[in-house]
């Protein structure tokens, strides 16, 4: 089955294959950005909702099938993505998409033991990228418990930058000063890049007045990150333990980080054949066999004591639920887990803690990838993260030595409205970068921005 699709859009050729949460969202953002995409999957009536959606061809069948693929255009083909349940199936997809065409192809790979194997699997199969959600999501988690304080945190610059997200309160000595009073106060490398209040989003300059309440990102260097949190007025003792409910493969994940750590984790989970895996692969964690919505359960796990409760089972709403019980027995760092995008306003409304979303962070990875091909001159995003529900983005380019932008002082650079500069690495230094200072070539570029869709680094110019 195929649906016609409109002759104006212009872009890459993109084959998705899986019509699951992270291939509808892979749809969503890649055909706002004017590519030209193809899904593939067995269930005609997924296929038959995301067609009816979006401006997309749709093809019924098996995309491990060289006659399936074929249908889809893979000869014209510039990047296919599996992402479909099944890390065999996806990996099977690349390997004929590979023999079939001249394609880049991207395989959703989520079981530890292949994913252990990622660097191999790209090596050997070819394949341009190997993205693994749960992997990430307890990659995030965990530093936000190394920084428990943050809503939000992010690495940049090669794991040499965080962007840090904390609500400012009312004792803060941020409150009430124009950014450009707090020179002292920010004094080093840090550089409060974009401001969330109520239903806005800001990219602040020296005049901008911080409110208590407000969600503010900053970027600094990552050995500073503490020490910032200190002089902003934020408590920043580390958390010793944690209680996870959910023991799916975020928590193995997780739990092995924190193991790694010296954090000792406590892991319910309802399904016993699973508790008994977790044990057999964690024995130094505490792994309790119950219903995590049960009370009783969560008493005796000591949900009241603990310092962090991470909601990671695979329902939304129970996670939910589980964050705001947490929420009303406890002082506890709240993590929440949310894998559909449900009523988000409500949802934002709620005190849920830290939201994790494993499908976005996927497919930033995927867009991050999709974007690099597609600029005219062939750019290297190293990184990108979506801000405040996609109202803005945080964009890391790998500058290049023919980019308009190179060795200008930034205060010389006519770049767009709504933007900012934010960090520079250069040789592994963080430098949060003044208006004397110029991008050179091979410097990680870190830019903060509302505008969405950045391709090069010479498109932060107007």
């Amino acid at each position: 089955m195929r649906k016609s699709k409109s002759e104006k859009q212009r872009g890459l050729n993109i084959v998705i294959i899986g019509c699951g949460k992270v291939g509808v969202s892979l749809v969503e953002k890649l055909s706002q950005e004017n590519h030209n995409i193809t899904v593939i999957d067995t269930d005609p009536e997924k296929v038959r909702a995301v067609t009816d959606a979006y401006d997309v061809i749709g093809v019924v069948g098996n995309g491990a099938s060289f006659e399936v693929q074929s249908e889809a255009g893979i000869d014209d083909t510039d990047i296919l993505i599996s992402v479909t349940q099944s890390d065999e199936l996806n990996l099977l997809c690349c390997i004929l998409a590979k023999r079939a065409s001249n394609c880049e192809t991207i395989a959703r790979v989520r079981t530890p033991d292949y994913s252990d194997e990622a660097g191999y699997l790209k090596e050997k199969l070819g394949l341009a990228m190997v993205v693994n959600p749960e992997r990430a999501s307890a990659a995030e988690i965990f530093r936000i418990l190394r920084v428990p304080t943050a809503l939000g945190v992010s690495s940049f610059g090669r794991g040499r930058a965080d962007m840090i997200r904390v609500q400012v309160p009312p004792e803060s000595i941020l409150t009430g000063n124009a950014l450009s009073r707090l020179e002292d106060v920010l004094a080093g490398d840090v550089l409060i890049c974009a401001v969330e209040r109520g239903d806005e989003l800001y990219i602040p300059d020296g005049s901008f007045v911080i409110l208590a309440g407000d969600i503010i990102d900053f970027i600094c260097p990552s050995r500073d990150s503490v020490m910032l949190l200190k002089r902003f007025g934020f408590e920043t003792s580390q958390v010793h333990d944690a209680l996870i409910v959910g023991g799916g493969r975020t928590c193995l994940y997780l739990s092995k980080m924190l193991l790694n750590a010296g954090i000792r984790p406590r892991i319910i989970e309802r399904d016993i054949k699973r508790c008994e895996v977790l044990s057999s692969l964690l024995p130094s964690a505490i792994v309790i066999n119950g219903d995590g919505t049960d009370e009783e359960v969560l008493k005796e796990a000591r949900i009241d004591q603990v310092q962090a409760v991470v909601s990671m089972t695979g329902i939304d709403e129970e996670n939910i639920m589980l964050t705001l019980y947490a929420q009303s027995v406890s002082k506890a760092k709240l993590i929440t887990k949310i894998d559909r995008s449900m009523f988000p306003e409500a949802v934002a409304k709620l005190k849920l803690g830290s939201l994790i979303r494993p499908k976005f962070l996927t497919t930033d990875a995927i867009l991050a990838f999709v974007r690099s091909r597609s600029a005219s001159k062939g750019s290297n995003i190293e990184h990108l993260v979506r801000l405040f529900d996609n109202r803005g983005e945080a964009v890391e380019f790998l500058a290049q030595a023919d980019s308009p932008v190179i060795d200008i002082p930034l205060k010389d650079l006519q770049t767009r409205d709504h933007l900012l500069i934010a960090c520079i690495n250069r040789g592994g230094k963080a430098i949060i970068p003044s208006g004397s200072e110029c991008i050179r070539e091979g410097d990680l570029v870190i830019i903060v921005t509302t505008h969405t869709g950045l391709r090069e680094l010479e498109d932060i110019l107007k």
